[in-house]
């Protein structure tokens, strides 16, 4: 006697299912993309220190595109803190170029303008391992200078084309929608407070023969930022960071940072997924007072289904730069970022940065 046909209806299942997945594949993109950079410094563990390199550490690049700017910003960073007593002073400012157009079902994003990212840092040793440190950033929009040269480079290249060329007639739009909702809009000239963070580091273990320097961060952004401006994303942000570095020879000093950023609340009524970033750099030391950095860097993004690739898709970049030491307590760095991951609309165009740190022994 046939046996009769067992059936399950899975539909029911569909609901719990959908976040696991976006979960499990939101863990896939934090694998593939961080676990290079730890490979990376791995390989790098087995030379032993041939000799003693202070350095000046990777440049403090974070996500500089307009919205992923709204939540706590991991920056680049050594492992080594500040001594004991004493006082950093650094005082930053980023130029970013953004350019997005993008139409799709239901949902646009018109977007061109410059961003000037001013930040006032302060990082005091307050023990011999432990550094606190706040930041203090300012945003301000307009039309920028760095389109000319961008759009020469373009021409020289790859030709004007993209959204470049389509938005070429338009000098500033902020423009981002969803089912007929605004997400994020903006006037030319708007300039107010970000939101503020605040940041730990706290050294456990000091180079010594194959093993690095090696600290854990900490980081939390209070919301200071006018959430209707898009200064800020109204919610506080928490952070937690490892941060490693080691001398591979006279002149040659290794940094690798792996961060996590778990944003709180919504932005714009869209869902907030935990945020992934990866620094991976090598400091080449040319005289005691300058030398030369190369840095990758990786994030994810803490959107996901809103339909927008300037949204939905995480971000690729190589950061180069240079430190200065001008005097015994004055530093000067200059770096650019250039999105490498063409591919996805998703990152700013390109960052042209400055930062200047005193020093002050208490």
């Amino acid at each position: 006697m046939a046996l009769p046909m067992l059936t399950i209806d899975t539909s029911c299942l569909l609901p719990v299912m959908r976040p696991l997945l976006r979960r499990c594949l939101w863990l896939r993109a934090v694998a593939l993309r961080g676990l290079p950079g730890v490979g990376f410094f791995l390989l790098l563990w087995v030379t032993p220190a041939l000799a003693e390199s202070r350095g000046y550490g990777p440049v403090p690049v974070r996500n500089f595109q307009a919205i992923q700017l709204l939540f706590l910003g991991m920056y680049g960073d050594r492992a080594a803190v500040v001594p004991k007593r004493t006082l950093d002073v650094r005082v930053e400012l980023a130029q970013t170029a953004q350019i997005f157009d993008e139409q799709g079902r239901g949902t646009s994003a018109r977007v061109k303008f410059e961003t000037l990212r001013s930040a006032l840092f302060f990082r005091y040793g307050l023990m011999e391992s432990l550094e606190l440190s706040l930041e203090i950033p300012a945003i301000y929009r307009y039309r920028g200078f760095l389109g000319g040269a961008i759009e020469q480079v373009e021409r020289l290249t790859t030709g004007l084309g993209g959204p470049r060329g389509r938005l070429k007639g338009t000098g500033f739009v902020f423009d981002v929608n969803k089912s007929g909702r605004t997400l994020f809009t903006g006037g030319e000239g708007d300039f107010g407070l970000g939101d503020v963070s605040l940041f730990a580091k706290w050294r456990a273990t000091e180079e010594r023969g194959l093993w690095p320097t090696a600290s854990l961060r900490f980081g939390l952004k209070l919301p200071t930022g006018d959430e209707d401006r898009v200064f800020g994303s109204g919610h506080t942000d928490l952070g937690v960071g490892l941060a490693l570095e080691k001398t591979l020879a006279t002149r040659w000093i290794a940094y690798v940072n792996i961060n996590g950023v778990f944003p709180t609340g919504t932005v714009s009524g869209l869902s907030l997924d935990p945020i992934f970033s990866s620094v991976t750099a090598v400091e080449y030391l040319w005289t005691p007072r300058f030398s030369l950095v190369l840095q990758f860097d990786y994030y994810t993004t803490p959107f996901d289904g809103t339909g927008l690739k300037m949204l939905d898709r995480g971000v690729t970049e190589v950061a180069a730069g240079f430190n200065y030491r001008l005097r015994d307590h004055l530093l000067w760095q200059v770096y650019g970022v250039e999105n490498v991951d063409f591919t996805t609309e998703s990152a700013a165009d390109f960052t042209l940065s400055t930062v200047v740190t005193y020093r002050f022994d208490t």
